[in-house]
């Protein structure tokens, strides 16, 4: 693996009062010496910390403005969830407070960052990977703010001898940032002791053990299928430090999240077609294969395949507001209804729904 030592901050800039932290991609154009780089660890012993009576003002770190920004737009990006966006702050605070130690020549042990994502579909555990990616990054612990993305066909071979190649040249093109295992659980099947996704297991306890610097491993699926995936082997569960719950959607969230979507995409709900589309909510929630936020995109993409065909039908001169508009027709043309009065004349029902 690339050796991928985090970036360390240089020294203070003027007083000891407060520090000026390395922040990777800054500009070139700095000072000299204000991006200076060291290891995490191994550090140079000869670097002058500062005093014990010095103080450090965290908000002079040039990292803490990146993460405020990712964190807003962690915020902006996903309706609740809570506890999610308070852990995703304790760890930006744990590093930022680590990188404030250093300056005082405070070492101790480098966190681990490795994490499982346990929530069902659809509860924005892809989007917090890529936040957590960025975050890491702009506070030096991962040298590229990326994602790779793989599943149980990207790690496991079909034959003997293809499944550690495979595994590799995916922890490979992950170095330096973030491994994203989406449904992890497939990697264990106990139900057959010749399965090769054990070999996957025991590649990954080894590289996120010896490859700490240059790799977090995110393991995400269903909770309960997480727990077998977890006892497969003893090591997996105590190399992840963070273990965060993705708690499904309200009803009030997913329809503040249609809101979003609708918004986003240059529509709106007309007179009434709002709470239509929270009684849709209710009908489908109580269904097969709900996927929380991912179910709402494809609610609303299909109000706006009723959409166009209503207009399209009404055969007359359109306006900006009539393309604008989704209405309650186009939200109850949905098959969920079933024998809803009228229905099945408003629209066309849409079979896949």
């Amino acid at each position: 693996m690339v050796d991928g030592r985090q970036a360390r901050p240089g020294g203070a800039q003027g007083s000891g009062s407060g520090f000026r932290m390395y922040r990777p991609g800054a500009s070139g154009s700095a000072s000299p010496g204000a991006n200076h780089t060291e290891p995490h660890a191994d550090s140079d012993p000869s670097e002058i910390a500062l005093p014990d009576d010095a103080t450090v003002d965290l908000s002079t770190d040039l990292a803490g403005k990146n993460v405020e920004d990712t964190l807003a737009r962690l915020d902006a990006e996903l309706i609740g969830l809570a506890t999610v966006k308070t852990r995703v702050r304790e760890i930006a605070a744990l590093l930022l407070i680590d990188r404030a130690r250093q300056r005082f020549g405070l070492q101790a042990d480098r966190p681990t960052m490795h994490m499982s994502f346990t929530g069902g579909p659809g509860t924005g555990k892809t989007t917090v990977a890529l936040r957590m990616a960025e975050m890491l990054h702009a506070l030096g612990y991962i040298r590229k703010p990326k994602v790779h993305t793989v599943t149980r066909d990207d790690l496991v071979g079909q034959f003997i001898g293809h499944t550690a190649p495979k595994t590799k040249e995916a922890l490979a093109k992950a170095a330096g940032g973030v491994l994203f295992i989406d449904e992890a659980y497939y990697l264990f099947r106990p139900e057959n002791e010749r399965d090769y996704g054990q070999e996957v297991i025991e590649i990954l306890l080894q590289e996120m053990e010896t490859e700490r610097s240059s790799l977090v491993v995110i393991c995400a699926g269903y909770p309960d299928r997480m727990e077998t995936f977890f006892s497969a082997n003893p090591g997996l569960s105590s190399r992840v430090a963070h273990h965060i719950e993705f708690p499904d959607y309200t009803r009030e969230e997913l329809l503040a999240i249609a809101d979003v979507m609708v918004t986003q995409q240059n529509f709106r709900f007309g007179d009434s077609a709002a709470a239509a589309f929270g009684e849709y909510l209710a009908v489908r929630m109580a269904r097969p294969r709900f996927a929380n936020a991912r179910s709402v995109r494809n609610a609303v993409d299909r109000c706006r395949l009723r959409q166009a065909n209503r207009l399209v039908q009404e055969h007359r001169p359109l306006g900006k507001d009539d393309l604008m508009t989704l209405t309650t027709e186009d939200i109850y043309g949905s098959s969920v209804f079933g024998d809803r009065v009228g229905a099945a004349e408003e629209a066309p029902a849409c079979p896949t729904e």
